[in-house]
């Protein structure tokens, strides 16, 4: 019998992640790279600034894109982020 080699299997983790600061934008990228599934839950920013909000839900956007990732609202206080190749079901409107 022969061993062939196996393949080193990543794990995909589900991580739920506050925004506190604009800086954790950095963290985000950096476990979306990782391929890691990540809730982040917006509102301690929000308290702070709702236009840094917006400016990190831009950014985070821009680079979901970039990756070929995907990003999407969940609630008012929660947006989901995805790395490639996991893409977020969306109702289609009728």
């Amino acid at each position: 019998m022969s061993e062939e080699p196996q393949e080193e299997k990543t794990v995909t983790y589900i991580k739920a992640l506050p925004l506190r600061d604009y800086e954790d934008i950095n963290r985000i990228k950096e476990e979306l790279q990782m391929g890691n599934v990540l809730i982040i839950k917006i509102t301690p920013l929000a308290m702070k600034s709702i236009d840094a909000v917006k400016n990190a839900i831009d950014e985070l956007k821009a680079y979901a894109q970039s990756i070929n990732g995907d990003i999407a609202r969940l609630g008012e206080e929660r947006i989901v982020i995805t790395p490639p190749p996991i893409k977020i079901w969306r109702k289609k409107s009728s």
